[in-house]
């Protein structure tokens, strides 16, 4: 079988398909935007302590709406990083982890806020002495 006549060629490419962050039709920036948002983030870094359900991450992520709890969580869930549980009982119960994916980006996430953490002393005075100039 030649490259040319090989059926799983086409699809081996795409697996193998890098982003690029600096294109502007390129879905990477999509999944930048979902993960690094404000709401991404915290339901990221929530879900690295496990499963939880709705009612909870709500709990959990203060000032969020339910309206943009389950928007992010969709987001997320359609790019493979959370993974939603719907029990077939009633009331409905629906729990959210995260995938293996998940776990990964999430750790990355992570790391980002424990730095922003860290440093907010630092970051606070920056602001208040340009605040003063």
């Amino acid at each position: 079988m030649t490259p040319d006549t090989d059926p799983t060629r086409s699809l081996r490419a795409k697996l193998q398909l890098r982003g690029n962050l600096f294109a502007e039709a390129c879905p990477s920036r999509e999944v930048l935007q979902h993960v690094t948002s404000r709401w991404g983030v915290l339901i990221l870094v929530a879900l690295l302590g496990g499963t939880h359900r709705f009612s909870e991450l709500r709990r959990k992520i203060g000032g969020v709406s339910e309206k943009m709890l389950a928007q992010t969580l969709q987001a997320l869930e359609s790019d493979g990083f959370v993974l939603r549980t719907s029990f077939p009982v009633v009331p409905p119960h629906v729990e959210y982890s995260l995938t293996p994916m998940g776990i990964e980006i999430a750790g990355q996430v992570q790391t980002l806020a424990d730095w922003i953490e860290h440093n907010l002393s630092e970051i606070l005075n920056t602001r208040a002495q340009r605040a003063e100039a």
